[in-house]
């Protein structure tokens, strides 16, 4: 007889762990299906400092520690792409790259995002190593110090006022000919002594030193100069991967899942959660809380 689930869970980092830890305690059978590494984004980190109950820890022991608590609760993991969901409201179909299909009574879609990089070369062994995401995650391991600030949308000025109250120095450096955030954020920002701005720049490259980030190489209106710096922050924009999930659950004009905190979407035994659906604030703890969530709405459902 073909083995139905309560709880298929696709993504593997904090929303889709904790969606599968939720549901393992109300007593469903739960598989989570991870396409790359399970832990999420935050394995990127070599040091975290804000997620509860941790003073210290590294993402890729904080992925590990989530991985191991549901496996240990009888959750199945499974590494595999998933390449469409299709559900007719009781049972859900979930084709896979390499695998069967699995069939589940209700599914949570928690795919999360990917940061948008520059295609620099050295860019992705650098990261976390010098390049990072989160000025509220990795900003204080660089008090004091020089960092830059690759964007200039509301992300880019949102992140920077994180850095200005912590950093020496910050060096905002921005492709197109003008700062596109909000003027009132702008204003905030900008008024701040120690923070530097270039706009219409084109980034060369990331200069290191034994294999340390020592500044970035960039032209500005013809001209090729070096930022010094000892780390950078990108805020270039966040990728949602959601497009073959939407005959499921509805996208907002970003590409989002546009979907609550409750993870309800259009159709009635999918939910979403995490980085993946549209919410002002993507961090480890709302990721968590979105997981939860939808995994309780699930377990209500069924």
């Amino acid at each position: 007889m073909e083995k139905i689930y309560d709880v298929a869970v696709v993504g593997g980092g904090p929303a889709g762990l904790t969606a599968a830890l939720y549901a393992l305690r109300n007593g469903k059978s739960v598989i989570t299906i991870e396409k790359s590494v399970f832990g999420g984004q935050i394995v990127n980190s070599p040091k975290v400092e804000n997620i509860p109950g941790f003073e210290c820890i590294s993402g890729d022991e904080f992925g590990d520690l989530m991985l191991n608590q549901v496996s240990k609760q009888g959750g199945e993991v499974l590494f595999d792409e998933v390449k469409k969901v299709e559900s007719d409201g009781t049972i859900a179909t979930i084709s896979l790259d390499l695998g069967e299909p699995i069939k589940a009574k209700t599914v949570i879609l928690a795919t999360g995002t990917t940061h948008r990089t520059l295609g620099l070369a050295n860019e992705e062994a650098l990261i976390g190593k010098g390049i990072h995401f989160c000025a509220v995650c990795d900003g204080n391991f660089y008090k004091d110090k020089t960092v830059v600030m690759i964007g200039g949308g509301n992300s880019a000025f949102v992140e920077t006022g994180h850095l200005v109250d912590i950093c020496k120095k910050v060096i905002m450096l921005q492709d197109l000919p003008m700062f596109t955030a909000e003027k009132k954020l702008q204003d905030q920002i900008l008024s701040r002594d120690n923070i530097e701005t270039h706009v219409g720049t084109k980034i060369l490259e990331y200069v290191t030193d034994n294999g340390n980030i020592s500044g970035v190489r960039y032209e500005e209106n013809g001209e090729v100069k070096i930022a010094e710096c000892d780390g950078v922050f990108l805020a270039v924009g966040l990728i949602p991967d959601n497009g073959n999930f939407a005959n499921v659950a509805k996208l907002d004009e970003r590409g989002y899942f546009a979907a609550d905190e409750y993870g309800l979407t259009m159709t009635k035994n999918i939910f979403v959660a995490g980085d993946c659906r549209s919410k002002s604030l993507r961090q480890v703890a709302t990721a968590c809380s979105d997981g939860a969530n939808a995994a309780i709405q699930a377990c209500r459902l069924l």
